[in-house]
């Protein structure tokens, strides 16, 4: 009998062992879950989603405007916060009036930005203290929820070091599961 208890034991601690070492790289290197906090990202993403995180594109291609990212809060690295990508390095930004502009060598007199992903309900009508500069390393990220929101218009640029990944996949609640593979649209503007 004390045979068998100890293949039992051994066949278990292999089995442990295996699984920790295929799942333990992929939560830390591709793919990590997040669970949304609070009405920042509303009507996008909601309060108790359950979401999965791309941590290795990044890696292999830039960030692009309009993607959603999860990153480590500059002031805390400790909390994690989703937001939208709005600006990219080495652009400037300015908010006037709600209306976002973009400012870069194409458009060196800006260009106000269409978000379609936006819910009039949920802009608020802040102005930036003129025109932003980000570095080389730096992105401007916005809520979706504009007037509940702490984002760059608090902590200022993000650098790309706390950045985690882009959301790839919204898996609870299961009636807004959703895939992110595609980037929105600002239709008219060329960046």
């Amino acid at each position: 009998m004390g045979r068998k208890i100890f293949i039992f034991v051994w066949e278990l601690f292999k089995i442990t062992v295996i699984s920790l070492a295929i799942i333990l790289p992929v939560r830390y290197y591709l793919i990590q879950p997040f669970y949304v906090r609070g009405a920042s990202m509303e009507p996008n993403f909601y309060n108790h989603e359950y979401l999965i995180v791309d941590q290795i594109s990044y890696r292999f291609r830039e960030i692009e405007r309009g993607e959603v990212v999860v990153f480590r809060y500059p002031r805390n690295p400790q909390e994690h916060f989703i937001k939208r990508v709005i600006a990219l390095p080495s652009e400037s930004i300015e908010i006037k009036q709600g209306d976002v502009y973009i400012y870069n060598e194409k458009n060196p007199q800006g260009i106000s930005i269409n978000e379609p992903y936006l819910d009039e309900k949920y802009l608020s009508n802040y102005s930036s203290e003129g025109r932003i500069d980000l570095q080389d390393n730096e992105y401007y990220v916005l809520g979706d929820n504009r007037g509940s929101s702490k984002d760059s218009r608090n902590f200022g640029p993000l650098k790309q070091e706390f950045i985690t990944g882009r959301v790839l996949l919204r898996g609870l609640p299961i009636n807004r599961a959703t895939m992110f593979n595609e980037i929105p649209m600002y239709e008219g503007v060329d960046f």
